[in-house]
């Protein structure tokens, strides 16, 4: 067990903390911890930081409800800053947004800001408020047997492509096979994360294949 005595607070007392999400992996604030508040968060499980405004410990989520659990807390290489990967409750910043980092300095072109997560949540807005034209709206309308069909249909055409040895073939329809699947998954109300913990749930994934006895 690391000891938190190793850590190297500045001279005001005070060690950064950016807080992670543990499954989509977005960074969603920045902030700062002393001994007293990184002492509570390992005690209390849910986050616990210093507020430098107000100068005085600020439990993350203690008047909204946005509370913080905690996965995981990782130092730097010098000791000195620290990485929090937690489970939230809700938004991660005062303002309402899913992360506090919201202003966009600068973008590469053709940089896409994608991840599951993030389509998993577009998914969601087209089933609740469905737009004109939409495709994935068309197939909420429609409801699960037409969604199960498509993806009876996508899973066939990753296997002739996957036989026919097509790698860049088998990347697109393995593409449109995840975005059927997960086009059901909203339909049925199952989450990304309900797929990630059945899989980190799994502790050995590869089992020994028993031969069956030829008769």
């Amino acid at each position: 067990m690391f000891n938190i005595d190793e850590l190297k607070f500045d001279s005001h007392g005070l060690i950064p903390a950016i807080v992670v999400d543990y499954a989509s992996k977005k960074v969603l604030t920045l902030a700062y911890m002393n001994r007293e508040s990184l002492e509570i968060t390992l005690e209390e499980g849910t986050t616990c930081f210093w507020s430098r405004s107000r100068q005085k410990l600020w439990r993350k989520g203690e008047t909204s409800g946005n509370y913080q659990h905690v996965m995981s807390i990782t130092a730097d290489c010098d000791k000195d800053a620290l990485v929090i990967k937690v489970k939230k409750d809700g938004p991660a910043c005062h303002k309402g947004t899913d992360s506090c980092f919201t202003n966009s300095v600068y973008k590469k072109s053709g940089y896409q800001d994608f991840s599951i997560q993030g389509l998993e949540e577009l998914l969601k807005s087209r089933k609740a408020n469905p737009p004109a034209g939409s495709y994935t709206s068309y197939l909420f309308e429609k409801g699960i047997d037409k969604i199960l069909k498509k993806v009876g249909e996508e899973s066939t055409e990753v296997i002739i492509a996957a036989k026919a040895d097509d790698k860049k073939e088998t990347i697109y329809e393995v593409a449109d096979l995840a975005y059927h699947v997960m086009v059901m998954m909203v339909e049925m109300g199952i989450s990304v994360e309900d797929i990630l913990k059945e899989l980190s749930s799994r502790h050995v994934i590869d089992h020994k294949v028993k031969q069956e006895k030829m008769v």
